[in-house]
């Protein structure tokens, strides 16, 4: 399998696709659709933009310059209409150092993306000025080149960075070199199955980061936890003829680690398929592709790993560079510590708590949105392109919101065109908006008797500004008004003015007899961030449950697995709130190498909640197993605590620097949402198998005592008698 996927792995950036943060069903896009259906409005375009520092829109040169960069973009393919900023005098900057044409495209929003080298291609030579391309295709478009530049960087930094790592744990080339190339090949079949399921069904570009992020963080983490349960097995049988030594080792360790990686490998994707439950492209593709990821490391853990330990045996500890040596399990550091905690219980908690709540408290002032050119670094054409129109023309002015406006009858009878007309006057009065351009709006000194009497004629309006507007804007009952106002798609103010135009009382409300449906980029930015808001309860209410089951089956308990979602909670509610810290407020933006957001990507969140609630429960899994052997060998509550985090607590710390490494190397990332998402996953994880269970866990199990292992005597009888696990009594001892 993997020399079969070795051709495809690489292909997987170009088959995946930039967008998926909308859905049809959406009133934006509903709205959308209607105008695009019924009055012809193009759903994409592309902004041609010029600019010179000397010359001026307008002067023979500029124009010469700009008409010969355009001059075969009309005839590109799915190129319906471009309008000249020769045309429309809005498209020129107050200074007239700046203009640009639109182009528009017959492609729908997530479709547009192919229009952009198609105008690349399309685009001439414009002596003496700077040409670039904005909109959503450049915007996708670079965010495609930009997450695959990404990807090259944090794999050049992550891969040694975790191959020193595992070289200081095992101490042994071998070692380090057999759990990498585990994780290696688990990316590699990983991505080469991306690429296949791209190729049939819709996925996001993000999922080449975060496929290849899990892929060797997971598929490290169960090879390092096999690897040294092999290590601990094989120790434990010294004065066993060394085949079959190795074979017993093999089967002791797929006993023991092989189940606790099974159901942690469980946890995790139960995890990931809570984002297969939401409906937008960009969740369900990153659920999709991290299932394949978490099956995937799974399965190589569980075949390909023990297959190689089976031929290396002994030889595991080959070309060391340093001593890692195996003694019985006894009064180690980590047992120490576990002592400590459980000493004094209630001391260690309180505290632990309130830092993880206060690491959470600056999520109460989180503020969702949706990806913007400013997630892009300046330098990138799009984003650069982006600030200048921003800079020159206003935010808002080339994110307008749109209102299909349906009336009672044709939209040019006399009753109608009144309507209308009181509408738009009472939308233009509003000081949020700039302008109005519609049916009644061609020419502010126009009354509206003039108009009652030129859309009247027989025939329609002679006047040929008149005619152009009618023909652009309305078809029968349906007619278009493009409200223009100073903010950003992102900005309050223009979510605060989507309510209100959704409102059926106050001052913006339309008169009797219009219909009114909004879209437009802040209308798409609301229905979005709502409905994500609305799906989520479902999706945690789903991963909660789920989990619960597979830990309880696991660890045969009432109580544990309630326990694990808690502790679980704390270290990802931390993590939010770093999240919006440094990414929303700003903070350490200069060391991170970015520009504040002013908030948070709105599926950010849920990305992190899900995955990191699977990866994070790894820990969990691999701390209570260890203690639930002790405890059905014992019946010690304190015994097994103290010696499960022993057993465990080094591998978990080791497993979590690697997966904290490979996140912590996207931190380097040019793309602020990567940059988010690989910082927060390794604050989460680096809390977690520090802070929650080294800390946490062992003061609430001292606390709860036998109520740990509470199981009532019906369910016992279900599950069968509990299998005792013979241990090697071995750790690591450097």
């Amino acid at each position: 399998m993997l020399v079969g996927a070795l051709p495809f792995a690489p292909r997987a950036g170009g088959a995946l696709r930039a967008g998926g943060f909308t859905l049809d069903d959406l009133e934006s896009a509903r709205v959308r659709a209607t105008l695009a259906r019924e009055v012809g409005e193009t759903p994409s375009a592309i902004a041609i933009v010029f600019h010179s520092e000397t010359l001026r829109a307008g002067s023979a040169a500029f124009e010469a310059a700009a008409s010969s960069a355009i001059q075969r973009v009309p005839t590109a393919p799915h190129v319906k209409t471009l309008v000249s900023h020769l045309l429309a005098p809005r498209l020129v900057s107050a200074d007239g150092h700046t203009a640009y044409d639109l182009v528009l495209l017959d492609l729908s929003p997530d479709d547009s993306p192919e229009g952009l080298p198609i105008i690349q291609a399309a685009l001439g030579p414009a002596p003496g000025l700077d040409v670039s391309l904005a909109g959503g295709p450049a915007f996708y478009g670079d965010v495609q080149s930009v997450s695959e530049s990404d990807l090259r960087r944090s794999e050049l930094i992550s891969l040694p960075l975790a191959g020193l790592a595992l070289l200081f744990v095992f101490g042994s080339v071998v070692a380090a070199g057999v759990t990498l190339a585990v994780g290696g090949a688990a990316v590699v079949v990983a991505l080469a199955l991306v690429f296949a399921v791209a190729s049939v069904t819709p996925m996001s570009i993000f999922v080449l980061n975060l496929a290849t992020l899990m892929g060797l963080g997971l598929g490290v983490d169960y090879s390092l936890l096999m690897t040294s349960r092999f290590r601990e097995e094989l120790a434990g049988r010294a004065g066993e003829p060394v085949d079959a030594a190795v074979e017993a080792a093999v089967r002791a360790t797929v006993a023991t680690a092989g189940r606790a990686v099974f159901f942690s490998g469980l946890t995790v994707l139960l995890g990931l398929a809570g984002l297969v439950l939401f409906e937008f492209m960009v969740l369900r593709s990153v659920g999709i592709a991290g299932a394949l990821v978490v099956g995937l490391a799974v399965a190589a853990a569980l075949t390909l790993l023990p297959a190689l330990l089976s031929v290396i045996g002994p030889r595991l500890d080959a070309l060391a560079v340093r001593r890692v040596t195996l003694r019985p399990a006894g009064d180690g550091r980590w047992a120490r510590l576990a002592n400590w905690v459980m000493d004094r219980p209630v001391a260690v908690l309180v505290p632990t708590l309130a830092i993880l709540v206060l690491l959470g408290v600056p999520f109460l002032h989180v503020r969702f949105n949706a990806p913007d050119a400013s997630i892009l670094p300046r330098g990138v054409p799009s984003r650069a392109s982006a600030d200048l129109l921003a800079r020159e023309f206003g935010e808002g002015e080339f994110a307008p919101l749109q209102l299909a406006i349906r009336t009672s009858g044709p939209a040019t009878t006399p009753a109608n065109v009144a309507r209308l007309y009181e509408y738009s006057r009472r939308l233009a009065a509003d000081p949020r908006v700039t302008r109005v351009e519609g049916l009644v709006d061609i020419d502010p000194r126009i009354t509206l008797t003039q108009y009652l009497v030129m859309y009247a004629i027989a025939g329609g309006p002679p006047d040929r500004y008149f005619a152009a507007r009618l023909a652009a804007t309305t078809r029968g009952d349906l007619t278009e008004f493009v409200v223009f106002t100073p903010y950003g798609p992102n900005r309050d103010e223009a979510r605060a003015l989507i309510q209100e135009l959704r409102a059926t009382g106050g001052h913006l409300a339309p008169p009797a007899g219009l219909r009114v449906g909004v879209t437009g980029g802040a209308a798409d930015v609301v229905d979005v961030v709502s409905r994500i808001q609305a799906d989520f309860p479902r999706t945690a209410l789903f991963i909660f449950v789920s989990t619960y089951v597979v830990l309880f089956l696991l660890l045969r308990s009432v109580v544990l697995p309630a326990k694990a979602l808690v502790m679980n909670s704390l270290s990802i509610v931390a993590s939010f709130g770093a999240l919006v810290w440094i990414f929303q407020d700003g903070n350490l933006s200069s060391l991170l190498g970015f520009q504040p957001l002013g908030f948070v990507e709105t599926t950010q969140p849920v990305i992190l909640f899900c995955v990191l609630f699977g990866l994070s429960m790894d820990y969990e899994v691999f701390l209570l197993t260890r203690m639930k052997e002790v405890w059905d060998r014992t019946g010690n509550n304190r015994q097994a605590v103290a010696a499960g985090l022993e057993r465990s607590g080094r591998i978990i710390t080791s497993a979590a620097l690697i997966v904290v490494l490979v996140a912590g190397s996207f931190a380097f990332a040019d793309i602020v949402l990567i940059k988010a998402l690989g910082l927060g996953m390794a604050i989460a994880v680096a809390l977690d198998a520090t802070v929650v269970r080294a800390l946490l866990v062992p003061a609430t199990m001292r606390l709860l005592g036998r109520w740990n292992w509470w199981l009532p005597d019906r369910l016992g009888r279900l599950l069968g008698s509990p299998r005792v696990v013979p241990s090697a009594e071995l750790v690591p001892h450097e």
